[in-house]
């Protein structure tokens, strides 16, 4: 057996057919030019491609004994699939990096020697990207705010890609979260890490998975995993409301009396008292929705992915767990 330390790199896919192999190539070819003093696997986890990536990954895995590959039953969302994949390596550390190449193959190396310093988490953080110049700033935007409400260290322009030590992953694993947001995670519960600056190059190949709803659907998992702040500004904006109503109702109470002849208002202020209210509830109700979905979510403890095939693991660990 060899007494190299291993490195696992954990790619998750879908629908990346273009770049399945590419980026298999470019992985390998960086690991044995500049970190050869390490033995290494490749994980690819499907999140039930239809394009034929699949193919393209069971191809790869037949060739090269050193690639793993675990095929989802459906496709169980951006995060849910990333964090199960990283939980079936079995490396010393592992490397998550996207498919699409918008995380550069070329600082795996600068991460391995963070980690040898001592670093049990070493990431990747974006300083630019040359992708869309208002999605970047949008997204600017949101982890400031996200940064601003949050009782816990919030990571700006991090997507999870990065270097965790086998010991972080044990902390993982120990977490049972049906829906982990892995960049929440790393502030929170991760010891002391190094961060990295990089340019985001654009996508090699395809289209972005992400749209307005995949990206709502990620904010509102990080707000209400890692902030109160949506029930409480419900709640002075409810004590604010009603105080600013009394005062309102005590106006026209006491115009009515001084001035009750003269004095007609008319319907105009209860219309728009009644939409000013009937607004406010119907955003906080989907604030305190948004709060309700997650616990349920988490209170089902339903199982992060449900794998429909894998391989090149070991021949007790062939079988699909649930």
């Amino acid at each position: 057996m060899s007494d190299k330390k291993v490195i696992s790199v954990m790619i998750p896919c879908y629908n990346e057919v273009e770049n399945a192999r590419p980026i298999y190539e470019a992985v390998r070819n960086e690991i044995t030019a500049h970190c050869p003093a390490y033995d290494y696997e490749i994980l690819f986890i499907d999140n039930k491609s239809t394009d034929g990536t699949r193919e393209v990954i069971e191809d790869i895995c037949t060739a090269d004994k050193r690639v793993k590959a675990i095929f989802n039953c459906k496709n169980f969302g951006q995060f849910n699939s990333p964090v199960y994949g990283m939980l079936h390596t079995t490396g010393d550390c592992t490397i998550t990096i996207c498919a699409d190449f918008q995380d550069p193959v070329e600082l795996i190396p600068q991460f391995v020697a963070a980690w040898e310093e001592g670093y049990k988490i070493v990431i990747g953080k974006k300083t630019r990207s040359k992708e869309n110049p208002l999605m970047y700033f949008a997204r600017g935007c949101y982890y400031k705010v996200i940064k601003k409400m949050s009782s816990v260290e919030q990571i700006e322009q991090f997507t999870g890609f990065g270097l965790y030590d086998r010991s972080f992953l044990e902390t993982l694993r120990q977490l049972h979260d049906p829906t982990p947001f892995i960049r929440g995670i790393v502030a929170e519960l991760g010891p002391e890490r190094k961060e990295i600056a990089y340019t985001q190059p654009k996508r090699r190949a395809g289209k972005t998975h992400n749209n307005l709803y995949t990206l709502y659907d990620a904010a509102m998992l990080s707000f209400t995993s890692y902030t109160k702040v949506g029930m409480r500004l419900a709640t002075f904006l409810g004590f604010f409301v009603a105080g600013l109503s009394f005062l309102c109702g005590l106006f026209f109470l006491i115009a009515k009396l001084l001035f009750w002849s003269r004095f007609s208002a008319g319907y105009a202020p209860t219309m728009i008292a009644v939409f000013f209210m009937g607004g406010i509830q119907l955003v906080f109700l989907g604030f305190l929705g948004e709060y309700i979905m997650s616990m349920n979510t988490r209170v089902m403890n339903r199982p992060l992915v449900v794998e429909e095939k894998r391989i090149n693991f070991d021949a007790e660990n062939e079988t699909a767990k649930p």
